[in-house]
Parts: C-alpha cells; structure tokens; sequence
C-alpha cells in the first residue's frame, strides 16, 4: 500500500502538470492564429487561464514554449499514426533483412492505410489549429520545423517514398518518385488547407464522419491509380 502512495503523483505535481497541458493547448492555437512574433505572452497565457509568470516558470522563455508546442504537436499527431507508422515500418525492415522486395500489392495496401489515416488525422475539426501552426512553420520555417520534420514529417515522407516507389518499380530515392509523394500528399492535405473552397466547391455545411468517410474513399481511389503512364514515368 505504501508503495502504490509512493508512485502516485502529489497533488502540486498533478496541478502543475494540468496547467503545462493547458498551456501548450492554448499556445498551439495562438502561435498557429498570430506566429510567434504575433502572439503576446498576455495573449498566451489569457488563452490558457493562467498568470504570466506561468510561462518562465514552466518553459523558461516564450522560444521555451514555441519548442514544447512543437514537440507537444508532434506527440499529438503520433497518438493517431505512431502505431500505424511503427507496424508498417517493422515490416519493411524485416523485409530488407531476409533480402525480400516490397510487393506491388501490399505497397499499395499500407499506402491506402497511410492516406486513410492521414484524412481522418487533418479533415477532421481537431486539426485546425495543427493546420496553422504547421502551415506558419513550412512558409517561415525555425527550429520548430527542424524538430517536427525530423521527428515526424521526414520519417513519414520516406516511408510514402519506399511504397510508391514499389508501386511504380522505381528506386525511391529517385526525383521522380519524391515528386510523387508530395502529390499524392497534397491531394489530401488540400482538404484542410484548402477548406473553404473545398466547403464551397463540395456544397457541404461542414466536415462531419461523411465527408471524412467520402475523402477516405477517394484516398482509396488515389492510391488504386498510381501508376506509369504509356508504360513509361508518369
């Protein structure tokens, strides 16, 4: 019994660990809506409900709070792929080790599943403030972007480039093969960076599980027509 007390968090531990997760909440919104030049200390912390103090206390500095608000973005977006991306990733390097290639089929299998996952990750509402932040990074990128595209975006981003290249048989590494990817991604991600055309375009109220399941579908299809055309690069 003694020790089951010893391994609980104290009360003060709990507080402070409620107000650090409010905190990277609310300053995900701020620096995705204002930038980080934008967004005031006063505006951070009103956000998050608490004082100003609350910012050196937790994350020594405004930059501090930046970092942990990437780093706490990538945490995040790993809850929803982290597993996915670790199963799909054991099986390729059990592949490499037994000298075996990457069918044609199970590419397009595990490629499916990425994209599918990706709709539901970033259509979806919870994404919004995802969306800025990330968005502010890729057009004024700082060490936010460094930390998140090594941590996340690169891993993922070679992944799509070894499975298409196995759909295509062509070496991944290969201009053509990485030009690809960032199209196949960019035909999903317009869906939430495009928003408001595509609410406009599509006539649709909103992003609800219908449309997420209609996007997922056409993902789906994305996937099935990747191929060379006239038997030659596409």
């Amino acid at each position: 019994m003694t020790q089951e007390r010893d391994n609980q968090p104290s009360p003060a531990s709990a507080r402070a660990e409620i107000a650090r997760q409010k905190m990277l909440t609310a300053a995900l919104d701020v620096f995705g809506r204002y930038g980080f030049d934008g967004a005031s200390t006063r505006q951070l912390t009103e956000a998050a409900g608490v004082n100003l103090q609350a910012i050196p206390y937790y994350f020594g500095s405004k930059e501090g709070l930046y970092i942990a608000t990437a780093e706490y973005l990538m945490m995040r977006i790993n809850t929803h792929v982290g597993d996915m991306r670790a199963r799909v990733g054991a099986h390729l390097l059990a592949l490499d080790a037994a000298g075996k290639p990457l069918g044609e089929a199970e590419a397009r299998q595990f490629l499916t599943e990425i994209l599918q996952t990706m709709v539901t990750l970033f259509v979806g509402k919870e994404s919004e403030s995802w969306a800025r932040f990330l968005i502010r990074e890729q057009m004024e990128p700082t060490e936010a972007f460094t930390r998140i595209y090594q941590g996340l975006m690169r891993p993922m981003i070679e992944m799509g480039r070894r499975l298409i290249g196995a759909i295509l048989h062509e070496d991944p590494a290969s201009e053509h093969v990485r030009l690809r990817t960032f199209t196949l991604l960019g035909s999903i991600l317009v869906f939430r960076v495009a928003h408001a055309a595509v609410l406009a375009q599509m006539e649709w109220d909103g992003v609800g599980p219908e449309q997420v399941e209609t996007v997922r579908g056409l993902a789906a299809e994305l996937v099935d027509a990747i191929g060379p055309l006239n038997g030659g690069a596409a």
